[in-house]
């Protein structure tokens, strides 16, 4: 009993840290966007994504999603596309190909930084995932309108309070609180799995069908075993550990690179996925083809840089740290 407080103990205090941290960052973008609201400025912050999402299939106001899931981060975009879900509601094919708009590239700042520090260049690294991102949504985005599949109304299961959107200013502050509330339940939540997949031996499972695959792509041994734990507990984990390799010079160069890039296209398939599936994603496209995608453009990408002359490599891809 004691053991079970214990552990209960942590994941809490972990769901308040996390949540902190994000609600530090949503809070002012909340407050942002509900100006623009109010002022009916929507449309013109917007604007500027709308041909994108044209060719994707989305409403326009989905760029603004989008665009405060590449600065933030996946909770924040969540609560932006609450925020539209009566004006622009969606199909389940147009949540997958938002969905993994927003899995593949989402908290560049923070996230292309710890590349960065590792050596992997910041610019290559925020382009190949925002091109890599556009690149699955546009081929779900055939594939479903092709086949008809997935036309159905999205299964919004991420629900936020009505109130939130209309009303006084008042009414609106306490809807944003309730809303909060439920992104924390969804933090603790998570924790909470990802608690119980590792003692059950889920991830270790994942671990040993995973490597193989870097292997075969050419990501090296020392470098897969990291990697692996970026796929499935995410970025800042796998990337903590890179950072910590790469300056004990443990990791080559280009191992180091080929492994970020890989994780920048595909992390936390666990967590990041359930995530999607709350506003309506499908399992198709937000797991499975976002894996068999970074896959293969991995695969791709590393064919092209080791035809790449050393200077440009250096120049562009990655530099010494």
């Amino acid at each position: 009993m004691k053991t079970v407080l214990r552990i209960l103990r942590e994941i809490l205090q972990n769901a308040f840290s996390s949540s902190y941290e994000l609600f530090k960052i949503m809070i002012p973008v909340l407050i942002l966007v509900k100006i623009l609201q109010e002022l009916d400025l929507i449309k013109y912050l917007a604007w500027p994504l709308e041909p994108i999402m044209n060719v994707l299939g989305l409403p326009a106001e989905m760029g603004l999603v989008w665009a405060t899931t590449l600065i933030n981060n996946i909770y924040t975009g969540m609560i932006v596309l609450a925020s539209f879900a009566g004006d622009a509601p969606l199909t389940a094919a147009q949540a997958t190909v938002l969905g993994v708009l927003m899995l593949v590239a989402h908290g560049l700042p923070i996230e292309t930084a710890i590349a960065d520090r590792s050596g992997a260049r910041f610019l290559f690294q925020c382009c190949v995932r925002m091109l890599g991102a556009f690149v699955l949504a546009w081929l779900l985005h055939m594939v479903y309108s092709a086949t008809g599949t997935l036309s159905g109304p999205a299964p919004m299961l991420f629900q936020t309070d009505p109130s939130a959107g209309t009303g006084s200013i008042a009414a609106w502050a306490l809807g944003q609180v309730r809303n909060l509330a439920s992104i924390f339940c969804i933090i603790f939540s998570l924790i909470t799995v990802m608690r119980v997949l590792q003692a059950i031996g889920v991830i270790d499972l994942m671990n040993r069908i995973l490597r193989p695959v870097l292997d075969l792509i050419g990501i090296g041994p020392k470098a897969s075993a990291i990697t692996v734990i970026g796929l499935t507990m995410g970025l800042s984990y796998g990337g903590g550990l890179i950072i910590s390799e790469a300056r004990n010079g443990s990791l080559s160069k280009e191992d180091v690179f080929y492994s970020l890039t890989f994780m920048g296209l595909c992390h936390s398939l666990i967590e990041d996925t359930l995530l999607i599936i709350l506003i309506g994603g499908h399992l198709s496209g937000v797991l499975w083809g976002r894996l068999i995608f970074a896959v293969l453009a991995m695969a791709a990408i590393v064919q092209i840089v080791r035809r790449v002359p050393e200077r440009a490599r250096a120049a562009y891809l990655w530099a010494d740290k």
